[in-house]
């Protein structure tokens, strides 16, 4: 009886708000249900650790916050995008026309990023880029629907030159892979190593993911310059860096890197890791209140050490938590919404970071070098660095 006078009292409270044109947006959201959330992720093949990292770190920042978005319970959905970028378009218009999700995450590879960013600039829906790096989701094909928690591709390298020039070495070869992530990197790399006065000798570059590296250590050994720069990921990072000590060159000539270069492939790497120096958004080592508090609650959780893919998951939890939370969760104010992520500022285990004009994060990159398998911070190499956002023109 009570329960039906209560149901009965709030239609009478409703209809009487109609009739005076005074139907509250609260109550209008209180209708419309959960916030459906689709994470698009690799969940299987080479990534599939990253994206249950980035998982954990999206679920990790909301559940800290209450486990709802902006008062609303979450309806979650994944896809698995197995990495696989001719399936990207496919996977992503599930999500969006299937499961009508409010905002769609993900991912890490950048050409499935590339399905994503079509789909997203075709529908609208609201996209929150965890990992993939690829410059063009914040440059020319940018959205203002579309938000990135992790970095460009040229970023950390933007950060190595300058780095590089100051310990001396002013002549420099590049080696990488020849795939976008390679070549945007070396974008990077080149413009502010050039610009601090370095001169690059010789830029190497064999196919993606091919790791037979032996003749092009043979080169950078003929042509002695004073230290390589590289980008290299995973496990041919790994086989790169022994095959660099094993041609004799560790100890000889400095080897620097994108961070990813060292990140989660120091057990692999051995001993012929020991003193590489990176530049990165984020380390493990990170001497902080926050990042030691983040990796205890995580740890704590999930019973494994988060990293710099569980950072970012996090972030993007957190961005999407402070948007949420500034339109009440209703994710259809899209102006509103738009302008709480664009202002937000994160508290991140990373530091504190902000939106830039093109929706990449502005964020300090830290100089890094590898000792007793940890890649210790040793410096910062840029304080609140930007991506330049070349060509992006929001509709």
């Amino acid at each position: 009886m009570t329960s039906r006078r209560i149901v009965l009292s709030r239609s009478a409270a409703l209809i009487g708000a109609a009739s005076t044109g005074l139907l509250l947006p609260e109550i209008a959201r209180a209708q419309s249900g959960k916030v459906r959330v689709g994470l698009m992720l690799p969940y299987t093949g080479t990534f599939a650790q990253l994206g249950v990292a980035i998982e954990n770190g999206v679920r990790m920042a909301i559940d800290e916050r209450g486990g709802k978005l902006g008062g609303r319970d979450i309806e979650w959905f994944k896809v698995d995008d197995e990495s696989d970028p001719s399936k990207g378009v496919e996977n992503a218009s599930k999500l969006v026309q299937r499961d009508k999700v409010d905002v769609l995450i993900g991912t890490v590879h950048s050409g499935v990023q590339m399905g994503i960013q079509k789909v997203a600039r075709d529908s609208g829906v609201l996209s929150l880029i965890p990992n993939a790096g690829v410059l063009a989701a914040t440059r020319s094909l940018c959205a203002p629907n579309v938000f990135r928690t992790s970095f460009t591709n040229s970023q950390p390298t933007l950060a190595l030159g300058k780095a590089m020039v100051d310990r001396g070495h002013k002549k420099a070869v590049w080696i990488t892979w020849k795939y976008a992530a390679g070549n945007e990197a070396f974008e990077g790399f080149k413009e502010s190593y050039t610009a601090a006065g370095g001169t690059i000798v010789k830029e190497l570059g064999l196919p993606f993911p091919n790791v037979e590296f032996q003749a092009l250590l043979t080169e950078i050994a003929s042509l002695n310059p004073d230290a390589v720069a590289c980008f290299f990921a995973g496990g041919g990072a790994a086989k790169f860096i022994r095959d660099y000590a094993a041609a004799g060159l560790k100890g000889k000539i400095p080897l620097y890197g994108s961070g990813f270069l060292t990140e989660g492939v120091l057990d692999a790497a051995g001993p012929a890791a020991e003193g590489i120096i990176t530049t990165m958004h984020y380390s493990d080592s990170l001497d902080t209140p926050r990042n030691k508090a983040f990796r205890l609650a995580y740890a704590k959780t999930f019973r494994s050490q988060p990293d710099v893919y569980a950072v970012q998951g996090y972030d993007t939890g957190l961005l999407l938590s402070q948007g949420a939370a500034a339109v009440k969760g209703d994710l259809s104010a899209k102006p509103a919404l738009y302008k709480a992520l664009e202002s937000a500022v994160i508290d991140s285990p990373r530091g504190k970071w902000t939106m830039s004009k093109s929706h990449n994060p502005i964020q300090d990159i830290y100089l890094r070098q590898v000792e007793n398998k940890e890649n210790k911070v040793i410096g910062i190499a840029a304080k609140a660095l930007a991506d330049s956002g070349a060509g992006c023109k929001m509709a």
